[in-house]
């Protein structure tokens, strides 16, 4: 909100019984052209007063230089003119201000204030210099300020982020809902076609030993049948070595149970369109999710920096 000036108005003050009041009309007064923006320090406090394009009055905006940004300023005026489309600020030499600026930082120098198609060229008033123990007391008490502000403020600011990583969380659970349910149907189909294959494997070895059992006592001797058992072993090694040489692994089992569980799973995935990356992609993010929510849930000193632990002591 802001305090109305009408154009043209003369306003003077005089004392009585204790008390200021003020009239139209009279004695001493300042009459401030309408097309101009001026800054007034009152209580300490910057006064801004500007005319609104739409109202066609001049409005008064008292900013708290410490905490207002440019940006909250700025926000102020286009809500107490709605006809305000434009409002920006820039520095003497056209480079625009960020509305992340502090106000103290801006009314240290000259400035231009856009509103709407028209530029005002501001000039804020010198303040007097502090001596160098009154500066830094006032810097000590505008940085107690601006932590007691943020501590206000902190609370408010970890429930709405973590009303945002709860809403991230479950927006991420429900795109993995689906992918899961089919992840689970390939798992069990990869995993039984590797265990029908372990038992192939067993199968045929028995076949094997079963069929030299017999060769060997039934049907010829044994010195017929060993040059025949040592040709299959050099073969079974031959054949190990193959797959080192192919996969550059040793052949053990567990291994290369897994290999082939994997290469059935990306096969069935290939059949059934299942994407891979993209599953994997939205695990990452939802673990990344529950435990940035798991650090905001801790205590204020346990999520503290380590350096900054050093510093405080």
């Amino acid at each position: 909100m802001c305090s109305v000036i009408l154009p043209g108005t003369q306003v003077w003050l005089w004392r009585n019984a204790g008390a200021w009041r003020g009239w139209e009309g009279a004695p001493y007064s300042t009459l401030v052209p309408s097309d101009e923006v001026t800054i007034n320090y009152r209580h300490g406090l910057p006064v801004i007063t500007l005319m609104l394009p739409t109202r066609s009055e001049r409005c008064q905006f008292t900013v708290k230089p410490v905490v207002t940004t440019v940006g909250a300023f700025l926000q102020d005026v286009q809500r107490e003119d709605k006809g305000v489309e434009r409002a920006e600020v820039f520095a003497t030499d056209g480079s625009k201000v960020s509305h992340a600026t502090l106000m103290e930082i801006l009314l240290m120098n000259d400035f231009k204030l856009v509103i709407n198609n028209t530029e005002y060229s501001v000039s804020p008033p010198v303040k007097d210099k502090l001596n160098s123990e009154h500066a830094t007391e006032m810097e000590d008490i505008k940085s107690l300020v601006h932590r007691l502000f943020v501590a206000l403020h902190l609370e408010d600011h970890q429930i709405r982020k973590e009303r945002e990583l709860l809403q991230k969380v479950d927006h991420l659970k429900e795109e993995l809902l689906p992918l899961e349910q089919m992840k689970a149907r390939i798992i069990n189909s990869a995993d039984a076609k590797t265990s029908r294959l372990l038992w192939v494997g067993l199968a045929l070895m028995s076949t094997q030993g079963g069929a030299l059992a017999w060769l060997t006592w039934w049907v010829y001797s044994w010195d017929i049948m060993e040059p025949v058992t040592y040709f299959i072993t050099y073969g079974t090694a031959m054949a190990f070595y193959a797959y080192f040489v192919l996969t550059k692994q040793d052949y053990i089992y567990p291994h290369a149970k897994d290999r082939q569980f994997l290469h059935y799973f990306y096969r069935k995935s290939k059949k059934q369109h299942f994407n891979v990356e993209r599953y994997n992609k939205l695990k990452d993010d939802l673990a990344e999710a529950e435990e940035s929510l798991r650090r905001l849930r801790q205590p204020l000193h346990l999520r503290l920096p380590i350096q900054e632990i050093n510093d405080k002591d």
